[in-house]
């Protein structure tokens, strides 16, 4: 099973990492889940700027902040949290990983609007004219999808 917004190719896991997308995951009480995300990290030559962006497009605050690392989270702190953290070098090739985004509260052509006035730009990342979602990049390249769909209509 293929995520709409991602490649279509299939990825062959091997055996002993094999997971079924027709099954949900269910964790019961007596259950443990082995690891969460914490913290999703994200490199940049202007922490600050690039946490400034994020807080913005997702309603975040700074919850700490030092030299070389700025961590925002929702203003309740559940997790995942972003840690932005300082590096020497500008952004070069493709992410590997990337965040989707979904609207939450606005029609997708209106929030994409609103990322385009935080400081968002458009990017090619080879996704094709007919994809379903927009490549964006943060202020300092990192890309990011907007979905098509709002989180209402999922």
């Amino acid at each position: 099973m293929l995520r709409r917004g991602c490649l279509t190719r299939e990825v062959r896991l091997p055996h002993h990492l094999a997971v079924s997308f027709d099954v949900p995951l269910r964790v019961g009480e007596d259950e443990e889940v082995s690891s969460r995300i914490a913290v999703i990290a994200i490199d940049a030559v202007e922490p600050r700027l690039v946490a400034a962006f994020w807080c913005a497009v997702l309603a975040w605050q700074v919850v700490d902040e030092d030299a070389d690392v700025v961590s925002i989270a929702p203003p309740d702190r559940s997790w995942p949290a972003i840690d932005v953290l300082a590096v020497p070098e500008g952004k070069v090739v493709k992410n590997r990983l990337h965040l989707d985004l979904r609207a939450d509260g606005l029609a997708t052509a209106d929030e994409l609007d609103r990322l385009l006035a935080l400081g968002a730009r458009r990017t090619d990342v080879g996704q094709g004219p007919d994809s379903s979602w927009v490549v964006l990049a943060d202020p300092e390249g990192n890309e990011f999808c907007l979905l098509s769909r709002s989180v209402q209509e999922v």
